[in-house]
């Protein structure tokens, strides 16, 4: 019966080819740092402790953590400003649970106490992870919680602040993937913490809203700081009009820069392109839209190193 009755779709591992349609997206190639961190797995996928099996010791060789700490003692952590650039007086491991540091640095004339949170080294901090790293540092009486991580997921953008305890996010630069080659002479902007998009929020009559981007923070690795950048720095943005607090929908895109970013497709596709249409989209104001039943937007910027930054304003 259900041999007989049963619906099937014939699945072909060669796509046709048409020449009449203008393909768009070429071929890509995965890349990555080099030497490789190799994790192995036994005859039932789980985790193989190397140093364990071949005898050794723990103490020969550093771990992801203690890599971190280390670099993150010499180099400290770059946020917009240089004058405020975190640099610690100490750093020593702290016993908790998330909490896997503990330093101290001068904020003025006052010695402050900071709690570290390092992210994993395949993977993407979660904001369940953070909030929980920010309530484990509250109570251990920490001043700021500094989270350190490769990437962050979007919604961690929105946590700044859990209760009077700022939330620093420093991104880890990905040479730290091949640290054990790495010259760490303290000098290099291994953690950065970037800054939040600047927008105006305009209300149109009718309880119609329009928002206007003016800029970004980013960070220019020719300087080694991160500076404020207007539109031109900019790649792309993007704006969920009715922003849940679950999960960020595109409604709007926009797509920016001091080129036209549509050339190149535009002589790709080898045709003429709408231009009332492309400037709707090559647009650093957006579209006419309805208050959100939410009473909140989400706006999230992508500049031209492809870092992104999230930020939820209420309307």
């Amino acid at each position: 019966m259900i041999v007989r009755n049963g619906k099937f779709e014939r699945l072909l591992d060669k796509p046709y080819e048409d020449k009449k349609r203008v393909r768009v997206a070429g071929p890509f190639t995965v890349e990555s740092l080099s030497p490789h961190r190799m994790l192995a797995l036994d005859e039932n996928d789980e985790l193989l402790d190397m140093v364990a099996e071949s005898g050794g010791d723990y103490g020969a060789k550093q771990t992801f953590p203690q890599m971190i700490m280390e670099n993150l003692r010499i180099a400290g952590v770059q946020q917009a400003h240089k004058e405020d650039r975190v640099t610690f007086t100490s750093l020593t491991p702290y016993p908790g649970q998330l909490i896997c540091g503990q330093g101290t640095y001068l904020e003025g004339a006052k010695d402050r106490r900071a709690a570290i949170f390092i992210g994993p080294e395949f993977g993407t901090v979660q904001r369940p992870d953070l909030v929980e790293a920010a309530r484990e540092a509250a109570d251990a009486g920490f001043d700021v919680l500094i989270a350190c991580a490769f990437n962050y997921e979007a919604h961690t953008t929105e946590l700044n602040k859990l209760g009077s305890l700022p939330v620093l996010k420093a991104r880890m630069n990905a040479d730290l993937h091949m640290a054990e080659d790495l010259k760490n002479t303290g000098k290099g902007n291994l953690f950065v913490v970037f800054g939040e998009p600047d927008i105006d929020l305009i209300k149109l009559p009718g309880g119609k809203v329009q928002v206007k981007v003016k800029g970004v923070d980013v960070f220019k690795p020719q300087t080694g700081i991160v500076e404020y950048d207007n539109a031109d720095g900019i790649a792309c943005w993007l704006l969920d009009t009715d922003y849940n607090e679950e999960s960020f929908f595109v409604r709007h895109a926009y797509f920016l820069g001091a080129d036209d970013p549509y050339k190149s497709l535009k002589i790709t596709l080898k045709a003429e392109i709408d231009r009332e249409a492309w400037e709707s989209l090559h647009s650093d104001m957006s579209r006419p839209f309805d208050t959100p039943k939410s009473g909140r937007i989400a706006v999230k910027v992508i500049n031209h190193l492809g870092d992104e930054v999230m930020k939820v304003f209420k309307v």
